[in-house]
């Protein structure tokens, strides 16, 4: 035991002294440049309208917070990612508990095809959103789904030139990098389910989708309880597919790409507006997190 206390601090420390340099003091200094007239290079002054001689005079208050509800930009940024993520919350957990029982029932090759499924976890959002821009530019307006094709669907053309298409493209390019890993905690899960709850069951007639309302739901409420969670922390800051797949463009901001954006909607460059954007986007995040978890936590069964 004297060894373990001896080693902790030396072990722990250079974990620590990151966490503290990268996320922590950031984190604070940003925190107080969100009441700040901030412009990136400088710190303003109000009251004169020029540049502050001390921060204390580039206080603002929560003038940045009032100008970020207030801008529709943000607004629109922050109702469009909502949605996003409720459609992307079921889809991505759907499909993939779905490819997790699938692959359960499959004696030969599931490894292989769970591996297949995950790859695409494996890659950059930014390459992913350029591997699908090109889908659905190229594959699907142009071949697939074109006027002259018998599969021939408008809705599926022209998918990231529109505000609700290209909402739902961003729900299927992220179900293709998701639905593999969120498969391998579903798959997981299932394994750790008692075969003799499935056997016991059977003899009692049981159909398979009793079985799975009243065995496998329940008996999963962990992997609910970490699956919702990574997707709706992954929804919400989304940044590198929204760039690549769409730019932002034709009203299709999320969050982060607003936040970030807004430097450049501003002149002179108002960081203080954006840092605010991201206080709120900060809570946001951290009270519909730490609502899902609790209230699925409470449905986790032991056994």
């Amino acid at each position: 035991m004297n060894i373990y206390k001896k080693w902790f601090w030396p072990l722990v420390a250079p974990a620590l002294i990151l966490f503290i340099a990268v996320i922590l003091v950031p984190f604070v200094v940003g925190f107080v440049n969100s009441f700040l007239a901030w412009r990136g290079t400088y710190y303003f002054n109000p009251e004169t309208n020029s540049r502050a001689t001390n921060i204390l005079q580039s206080f603002v208050g929560l003038t940045n917070y009032k100008e970020a509800l207030q801008d529709e930009r943000f607004m629109h940024a922050f109702w469009y990612t909502i949605e996003y993520t409720i459609i992307a919350v079921i889809a991505i957990n759907v499909f993939a508990l779905a490819l997790a029982i699938l692959l359960d029932n499959i004696s030969k090759g599931a490894g292989a095809l769970r591996t297949t499924y995950f790859l695409p976890n494996m890659l950059g959002g930014l390459a992913l959103g350029f591997i699908w821009q090109f889908i659905f530019q190229i594959v699907y307006t142009d071949i697939l789904f074109a006027p002259d094709s018998i599969l021939h669907n408008e809705f599926l053309r022209y998918m990231t030139q529109n505000s609700n298409k290209a909402m739902f493209a961003l729900v299927i390019l992220n179900i293709w990098q998701y639905a593999g890993y969120m498969m391998i905690i579903y798959t997981a899960g299932i394994n750790n389910i008692p075969v003799d709850f499935y056997e016991a069951a059977s003899l009692d007639g049981a159909s398979a989708w009793v079985k799975f309302k009243k065995i496998t739901v329940p008996m999963l409420m962990s992997s609910f309880t970490v699956c919702l969670f990574l997707v709706i922390a992954n929804s919400f800051k989304m940044l590198d597919q929204n760039i690549a797949l769409t730019n932002g463009d034709f009203n299709t901001r999320m969050l982060a790409l607003q936040i970030l954006r807004t430097v450049k909607d501003t002149t002179p460059p108002n960081y203080g507006r954006a840092q605010a954007q991201a206080v709120i986007f900060f809570v946001i995040i951290a009270i519909v997190s730490i609502t899902q978890v609790r209230v699925t936590s409470k449905r986790e069964l032991e056994y």
